[in-house]
């Protein structure tokens, strides 16, 4: 038995719209019926996929990932991360875990509370590809990959990843 896409599926039941399959599988959550772009499950479909078939990397062949930002204890100031490499990842991770964090703590950008946070209109600089306004699709958003989930961290989400990844 040949294994269909679910946009695949969609089309061969007669759908017109084949492209938005994810409005029109329904989960029954709590039981009420969500559509699946509601709900997490598509998360794991979307990690699926991307191991299917490298269309979530670029060129050079790493995975995208888009900017993220940490907001400073102390100055309130929201600060860019690079999530380019594994490395930076860790970082990233790492700030966001600790509650205390400071603007000082940046490791490649040498900085201090004093100085200006970054212009609202260049935030969107490395962010969503298909929107420059988007606050985070499946698209922009990586759930967990070999470059940003560790096994020697302790969180949940990097237990979960590397559980589910062995299975």
């Amino acid at each position: 038995l040949d294994k269909l896409t679910p946009a695949a599926f969609e089309k061969h039941s007669g759908r017109e719209t084949a492209r938005k399959w994810k409005n029109n599988v329904w989960v029954i959550d709590n039981g009420k019926k969500v559509a699946l772009c509601k709900t997490v499950l598509l998360k794991y479909h979307n990690e699926a996929s991307k191991h299917a078939n490298a269309s979530h990397r670029s060129n050079n062949g790493r995975a995208c990932h888009r900017d993220e930002f940490v907001c400073c204890t102390r100055c309130n100031k929201e600060r860019r991360f690079r999530l380019r490499t594994k490395e930076e990842c860790r970082i990233h991770h790492d700030a966001l875990a600790d509650v205390n964090w400071k603007c000082a703590e940046l490791p490649y950008d040498k900085i201090t509370c004093n100085d200006e946070e970054e212009r609202a209109s260049r935030r969107v600089y490395r962010g969503c590809t298909r929107s420059p306004t988007c606050q985070g699709c499946t698209s922009c958003v990586c759930f967990g990959c070999e470059i940003c989930r560790f096994s020697d961290c302790s969180c949940q989400t990097c237990t979960d990843f590397t559980r589910n990844a062995k299975t």
